[in-house]
């Protein structure tokens, strides 16, 4: 079974950027994975925006927030 085109690219960028390999096959597994996640979230993206928090969550810093003498 090939890997996904974006492994060895992306295995590359870590090397250029962080000066390190690969440490295993766990992580070079773990990065097959990455195209899917990718896509996963390009279906999100215009979703929400930040303003689209759940109501619950305004309510909630309200009651942590410090009474003022």
């Amino acid at each position: 079974m090939s890997e996904p085109k974006l492994v060895l690219p992306t295995i590359d960028a870590i090397s250029r950027w962080q000066g390190i390999a690969v440490p295993n096959e766990a992580a070079r597994y773990g990065l097959k994975d990455m195209a899917g996640l990718i896509a996963a979230l390009e279906k999100l993206r215009g979703g929400l925006v930040f303003e689209d928090e759940p109501s619950g969550f305004e309510a909630a810093l309200q009651a942590c927030k410090e009474k003022q003498a």
